[in-house]
């Protein structure tokens, strides 16, 4: 069973629950996407191993954990309903430590951010505003599961995605075909940010958050989350088979073809299946980045 501290019992949070609020397990479709850039450059990876690591810290220790305390910190009062047991709401983080955090990791991302180059700097200082408009009134985007899950997706995959080509090219804007790629794999995330709303539904109808299973109701929200993932994944086939990719495009269209096959099951009961899916069909979509990635690192070689 889980305990936890009273918000009385402490005055500063620990390093563990620092940590839990950031969430690493959060960390990982950022690193990833910033990793598929740096490969879809087409640059030896290996001639710039501090860069590359710096560029990975941001992507995912440091901007994505910013979201994540940001968010938290606007959402106490709705997790206090899904999940008390989290840091803020459990007084784990007592008091105003949770925005402080959230903005301490703010300032120490754009100055990492600064160190690589003024595009990757843009490029973060695009990420933190969506991240901030996301959680923080007045905008608030998480209360429109449109351009909330939009928001995210972009900074989750498309951002990083052109981060990670860019600090491989020593700070220059990628080529074209990196910026269709992010986009399109971004435009996919949409649906898996989709997915991940089905475990908040009843916290979000009571605080007034339109997520799309709220807006659409379960089952409608959950075949347009397939299809926001489906039809970005043959649009890269389509175009790596443009580029003359023939077998990567073939490699992505088995991978989506793979998924379609386990959203028979998500959709059968997608607030049942929903993490199912996520631990399984994720993980074939974001291989087919990684393919992808490597189809233009080979146009470039």
């Amino acid at each position: 069973m889980h305990t936890s501290a009273t918000p009385a019992a402490v005055s500063t949070p620990s390093p563990a629950a620092v940590l839990e609020l950031l969430k690493p397990v959060t960390w990982f479709p950022p690193m990833w996407a910033f990793a598929c850039g740096a490969v879809s450059s087409g640059a030896d990876i290996g001639t710039r191993p501090l860069v590359v690591l710096a560029g990975v810290l941001l992507a995912g220790p440091l901007l994505c954990a910013t979201s994540q305390a940001v968010n938290d910190w606007y959402d106490r009062h709705v997790d206090a309903i899904n999940e008390p047991h989290r840091p803020i709401p459990s007084g784990r983080v007592p008091g105003r430590w949770g925005l402080a955090i959230a903005i301490a990791w703010s300032v120490v991302s754009m100055l990492v951010a600064a160190s690589l180059g003024p595009f990757v700097f843009a490029a973060a200082a695009l990420g933190l505003v969506l991240a901030w408009a996301y959680s923080a009134p007045p905008l608030r985007l998480k209360r429109n599961g449109w351009w909330g899950n939009s928001a995210v997706a972009l900074s989750y995959e498309g951002l990083p995605w052109v981060t990670g080509a860019a600090v491989m090219l020593g700070g220059a804007a990628p080529p074209a075909q990196v910026f269709v790629l992010a986009a399109l794999y971004s435009a996919g995330a949409h649906g898996i940010m989709t997915l991940n709303d089905f475990k908040a539904i009843e916290g979000d109808v009571r605080t007034g958050v339109r997520s799309l299973p709220v807006r659409l109701g379960a089952a409608r929200a959950a075949r347009v989350a397939c299809w926001a993932m489906v039809v970005p994944q043959v649009a890269v086939a389509g175009v790596l088979l443009y580029w003359a990719r023939p077998g990567y495009a073939a490699a992505v269209l088995v991978v989506t073809l793979v998924q379609m096959v386990l959203m028979v099951r998500l959709l059968r009961d997608p607030r049942a299946f929903a993490p199912w899916y996520n631990a399984t069909g994720v993980s074939l979509y974001v291989s087919g980045m990684l393919i992808s990635a490597f189809a233009l690192a080979g146009m470039s070689a």
